[in-house]
């Protein structure tokens, strides 16, 4: 039944496709029935343990509607966002664009979500029904934030969101919100996750358990930022390392029509780079910082490759949206 909705879905241009799938997943979430994750190859990280290392990454579920409905497809767990501390509505429309012909996406929706504490509220009223799917929650800044102010809006809806997530996600990679790579510098890592350590410290002096973070990761960094990076979260500046995001590249879709549509490029396309940054973040940090590997995974060889580079969990998106919940059978049963 799924999978027929998402072919006639196909026929749809992509917002709305996207805006009817999320719904007619957030109906399937309240079907009668157990809500747990698939049974697979579980791991423990972060202190937690994933039932499986199959993931759903950030992007789809923005807002955290369609939670319980993503759950039952049995992913290990599912990461919602970007979250903002306000709501908004994102870039002017159109700004997505499928190119099927290379199993990609090109996006630039600009953290559209209705905020923290609408985000907030149906996670709490999630969480009950959740039996061993974890949610984490990845978060960003606002447009209208100054990059120089960002690091306010991150704590600000990681302290909102704090009781209702199992793990965070500082975004710094996504291209389609104006100065926010530049969060990626060492200094800039510094300082961000120096406030995002001061609300774990005021949440678990308050009693609350101590909620892991990660950042985010663009596949466009180079060698040099890599090691760099790597040397900060060698220093536990944070809990764990997300690898990849979206592209700015273009050569791997050359000639087609949408190829020069601003924005991140996802899917397929990105599998070579993806693993490649993995594989040299892995080669530079210690088993202590856990890597979430992310970025063309399309088949059960791409995420085992994934694993193999050094990852000890994996997302997929794109791929997701063309292949549909069978991927995620074919995932969780395999690797």
């Amino acid at each position: 039944m799924i999978d027929l909705a998402r072919k006639a879905l196909f026929a749809l241009d992509p917002e709305t496709a996207h805006h009817l799938a999320i719904s007619g997943m957030s109906m399937y979430g309240q079907l009668p029935g157990s809500v747990r994750p698939g049974a697979g190859r579980s791991v423990r990280v972060f202190g937690r343990e994933f039932a499986n290392p199959v993931g759903l990454a950030a992007g789809l579920d923005k807002s955290a509607e369609a939670v319980l409905g993503f759950a039952r497809l049995g992913f290990g767990f599912v990461e919602i966002g970007t979250v903002t501390p306000k709501a908004q509505p994102g870039n002017p429309k159109p700004r997505m664009f499928r190119l099927p012909e290379h199993d990609a996406i090109i996006n630039r929706m600009g953290f559209n979500n209705d905020g923290a504490d609408a985000v907030a509220r149906r996670l709490a009223r999630a969480r009950p029904s959740l039996n061993g799917t974890i949610v984490g929650v990845n978060i960003g800044k606002n447009k209208v934030t100054p990059v120089e102010n960002a690091l306010q809006d991150y704590v600000s809806a990681m302290r909102t969101l704090y009781t209702h997530a199992d793990y965070f996600v500082a975004n710094l990679s996504s291209p389609n919100t104006p100065g926010l790579r530049s969060l990626q510098s060492v200094q800039e890592l510094d300082r961000l996750c120096a406030a995002l350590r001061e609300v774990q410290n005021d949440m678990t002096a308050a009693g609350h358990p101590l909620v892991p973070f990660c950042i985010k990761v663009a596949p466009d960094l180079s060698d040099t930022d890599i090691d760099a990076i790597s040397e900060r979260l060698s220093d536990g500046i944070a809990d764990g390392l997300v690898a990849t995001n979206t592209t700015l590249e273009r050569a791997p879709v050359a000639g087609h029509r949408h190829a020069e549509q601003a924005g991140g490029l996802s899917g397929a396309p990105v599998t070579g780079r993806a693993l490649a940054t993995v594989a040299r973040f892995a080669n530079r940090l210690p088993d202590s910082v856990p890597i979430i590997g992310v970025g063309g995974i399309g088949s059960v060889a791409q995420a085992q490759a994934m694993l193999d580079a050094g990852a000890v969990l994996v997302q997929i998106y794109t791929a997701f949206i063309y292949q549909g919940p069978k991927l995620v059978r074919q995932l969780v049963g395999a690797v």
